[in-house]
């Protein structure tokens, strides 16, 4: 390692020592919590078998279910592999608890480009919400933040069946709204609405020592391959809520009338529930490293969302890099990170469902696990890369080293 990058990563870890400490409280929280909802439930080792075909009497299933349930504080849950993304799982919420005529309200501005889709604001898919007779609304952010006055005004008018918001900030330029932020929309809401409001999870699990929905969030949905797997789950997804609506959600997933009851687990038992049994301690080591990258590059006069002082709701570091080639070199120097497809260069490409090119490094384990190193970001001004995972500080940190390494050069 270059000797100056060695220096500035020292410095800044050392000023780092005290907020880390808080980082740490936060893992020990959340571990306990978890090791409770599956000493709770009495996995044992035999959860771990599996049946095939329809998937009758999958006991595995049910305790996976089960403990999402207890570490979420809700009704019910269905987690599995058959569902593709935290898209997929977004998209089956609002298809499941809508009908045409409905309106859906999204508190926190315009959704990610995937989601866009889904919803149909953007593209022309005949399956998309609009496309099936919904109505979708939203209330823009201001300065980042909810806007929560303007709540009452569009109550006043309106009366939408489902509400929706967005934890992390996709590719926005905001940070991850805090669950006490979500906390104060929902109880904004209830002044006005008993309707139902949804939360895109992504990113944010095990952030902090509560879950939105242990504040008044009815419905939540969330990856696999994000951080609640650990960086063990080949794929998946998870909705925890009201049993009612759980009902509606798997009916849609699979058919009326079998819902949970089917749905083959094709062995991932195991891996979905080692993921979960780490995914505090490999959350708590992404957001240390996500502190420190923000921490150097302002140091390098480049604005990061959140500040290495924000508070942290996600494991998400975005920093705009000014310029396209800048873009480009720090994704290619996280992927010589990795410790797949290290000799592998990415290039900026046409990416289903985006509408600039994206550029992506991503040499995980798991094929588009984000919880595993990764970096990506649309080939448009202001140029900014948004950084996450990493399963190790340590290896966060030796992808800090290699990256620092290059634009100290430039800079020179």
């Amino acid at each position: 390692m270059d000797m100056e990058s060695r220096r500035r990563i020292e410095k800044a870890e050392e000023e780092l020592r005290g907020c880390f400490s808080d980082l740490d409280s936060i893992l020990h929280f959340n571990q306990k919590k978890v090791l409770d909802a599956m000493q709770s439930n009495r996995l044992a080792s035999t959860d771990f078998h599996w049946t095939t075909g329809y998937g009758y009497g999958d006991v595995g299933r049910e305790k996976v279910e089960s403990i999402y349930s207890r570490i979420f504080l809700t009704e019910d849950a269905l987690v599995r592999p058959n569902i593709v993304s935290g898209t997929h799982a977004i998209s089956l919420v609002l298809h499941a608890l809508t009908e045409s005529g409905d309106e859906i309200l999204s508190l926190s501005g315009s959704p990610y480009d995937t989601l866009q889709k889904v919803i149909g604001i953007t593209g022309e898919d005949p399956s998309s919400l609009i496309q099936k007779g919904r109505e979708y609304r939203e209330i823009p952010l201001k300065d980042g933040k909810m806007d929560l006055e303007s709540f009452n005004k569009f109550f006043e008018k309106r009366n939408p069946q489902l509400i929706i918001m967005q934890r992390s900030t996709g590719y926005g330029n905001r940070r991850a709204f805090t669950v006490q932020e979500i906390q104060e929309a929902v109880e904004e809401v209830r002044k006005f609405s008993q309707a139902t409001i949804f939360l895109d999870n992504c990113y944010g699990e095990f952030t902090e020592i509560k879950e939105p929905t242990e504040i008044g969030v009815d419905i939540m949905a969330g990856s696999l391959i994000k951080n609640p797997g650990g960086g063990l789950a080949y794929t998946g997804g998870y909705i925890v809520g009201r049993e009612s609506m759980i009902d509606k959600v798997a009916s849609q997933l699979t058919a009326p009338g079998i819902g949970k009851e089917c749905g083959l687990t094709f062995g991932q038992t195991r891996n979905i529930l080692m993921g979960l049994f780490l995914a505090p301690e490999r959350v708590i080591q992404c957001i240390k490293g996500s502190i420190l990258f923000a921490k150097i590059f302002e140091e390098m006069g480049y604005k990061c969302i959140p500040r290495s002082t924000d508070p942290r709701s996600d494991i998400v570091q975005s920093i705009e890099l000014k310029t396209g080639e800048n873009l480009v070199e720090f994704c290619r120097s996280i992927q010589s990170s990795s410790p797949v497809d290290s000799h592998v260069t990415p290039y900026p490409w046409d990416m289903p469902g985006y509408v600039d090119q994206v550029i992506m490094a991503a040499g995980g384990f798991i094929e588009g696990s984000s919880i595993e190193l990764s970096a990506d970001g649309p080939m448009k001004e202001p140029y900014t890369v948004y950084f996450q995972g990493g399963l190790t500080y340590s290896h966060i940190r030796i992808a800090l080293e290699n990256v620092l390494n290059i634009f100290i050069k430039k800079s020179k």
